[in-house]
């Protein structure tokens, strides 16, 4: 069964689907990437529905999710309270937690305020310290030709990362480090239309995934990684931009927690290597 729909938040009203095909197990809720992109390319996951209602969002201000203009409401605490008013409208009492990329940090923050009823938490190439992250993509950068370092180095000292040689230099990166497929599924492209908000994206995070300038600058929940008591997954592709040795090492901090590398992927397993994805998921969720 798949049911849509939109619901109240602070700001403007969410869409949200809803995938069940046997109507038991707990539900898992999916929180996508971004900041300010949408659950599009996550849709995939709905195969994990034969075990469990599996229930996909588009954060406020992407997808086909309200697009307000009031530029307050993109912060972190606003997104915690987001997932607090999902779960309230769909009657989600007990639940799972599947954070990809930003949605980890997302997941994260909201663990962190203790909230009722949460079974276990995966953090899927996770971001949870943004000074780490920005040093692990330093170090991806020495990986690449010379000539795409420099562009990237030059683009974002000169303020021009909107130009196109900044663009064209990111998609080697992102072919090292994102995606690595040389032919993408055919429902995943074309992309759909508003599927990202870059202004989102620049608020929070800054103009490139290089340097964090926006309101995420400081956030970093290592040291209260020890306080995320239920079941929790780390996983990451061995080429993923949220490296494997950082992932490793949130792990090492989380009690109860298990850690999980994919060998042929980058920073998109569900996409780059979906069977192993599904399996490795699906397999820790009825462990629970």
């Amino acid at each position: 069964m798949h049911t849509e729909g939109f619901i109240d938040v602070t700001g403007g009203r969410v869409s949200y689907q809803k995938f069940d095909e046997n109507g038991g197990g707990t539900p898992v809720i999916v929180l996508h990437g971004g900041p300010g992109s949408s659950c599009y390319s996550l849709l995939g996951l709905k195969a994990l529905a034969k075990d469990r209602p599996v229930i996909l969002y588009d954060q406020l201000g992407c997808g086909k999710s309200d697009r307000p203009t009031d530029t307050t409401l993109w912060r972190l605490d606003r997104f915690v309270e987001e997932l607090v008013q999902i779960r309230q409208a769909l009657n989600l009492d007990e639940v799972h937690i599947l954070g990809h990329s930003w949605g980890t940090t997302l997941a994260a923050a909201y663990c962190l305020t203790k909230p009722r009823g949460v079974k276990s938490v995966i953090f899927s190439s996770p971001c949870l310290s943004a000074p780490l992250w920005e040093q692990d993509q330093k170090r991806n950068l020495k990986k690449l030709p010379l000539d795409v370092q420099e562009t990237i180095k030059r683009c974002e000292e000169n303020g021009t990362t909107d130009s196109e040689e900044f663009a064209a230099a990111i998609e080697v990166f992102g072919k090292h480090f994102v995606n690595r497929l040389e032919k993408q599924p055919e429902w995943l492209e074309p992309k759909p239309p508003g599927y990202r908000n870059a202004d989102i994206y620049n608020i929070m995070w800054g103009p490139s995934e290089f340097t964090v300038l926006g309101n995420l600058k400081n956030f970093d929940c290592t040291t209260q990684l020890k306080d995320i008591t239920c079941p929790t997954l780390y996983t990451c592709g061995r080429f993923d931009e949220a490296t494997p040795e950082t992932t490793e090492y949130y792990s090492s901090l989380t009690p109860q927690s298990k850690f999980h590398v994919f060998e042929k992927s980058a920073h998109m397993p569900y996409i780059e290597e979906p069977d192993e994805y599904m399996m490795a998921i699906g397999n820790f969720l009825k462990s629970i």
